[in-house]
């Protein structure tokens, strides 16, 4: 199963709201970058990925899970663009920081280090495994 990474200024969309949509979720809007576009094309219901908190905090704050496949955004007057619907899965006990990802060889690869910029993020089994194993999952 893919694994990604979905980036939210706290300020804007925060992993406390996440939580709050409950089961219902809500839709990942306003992606606007075509490699982003592409990832959000690729993902399918049940594919599990890690809600980052950017720009304040700077975390890894929790785990979501896809609940819509791929649409149209509904914010893009251009119809360009699409979005997919999340749904939160569960807190990480202990937050993981860019500057602890960025310390982690193992994780020197990682989209997130070398793109940082990217709203949506591809990430892979290893990763996964070692993001979650430093947040305090097993």
């Amino acid at each position: 199963m893919p694994h990604w990474l979905y980036k939210s200024e706290p300020a804007t969309w925060s992993w406390a709201q996440q939580v709050a949509a409950g089961e219902t979720g809500t839709h990942w809007n306003g992606v606007r970058n075509h490699l982003a576009k592409k990832q959000l094309m690729a993902m399918q219901v049940g594919d599990l990925g890690f809600f980052y908190h950017s720009n304040e905090g700077k975390a890894v704050v929790g785990i979501v899970r896809v609940i819509k496949p791929y649409y149209p955004d509904h914010t893009d007057a251009s119809g360009r663009f699409g979005m997919v619907d999340l749904a939160a899965v569960e807190t990480l006990p202990n937050p993981v920081t860019l500057d602890a990802i960025r310390a982690e060889s193992a994780l020197k690869d990682m989209v997130l280090v070398n793109n940082s910029r990217l709203s949506v993020q591809p990430v892979t089994e290893a990763e996964w495994a070692l993001v979650r194993a430093m947040g305090g999952l097993c």
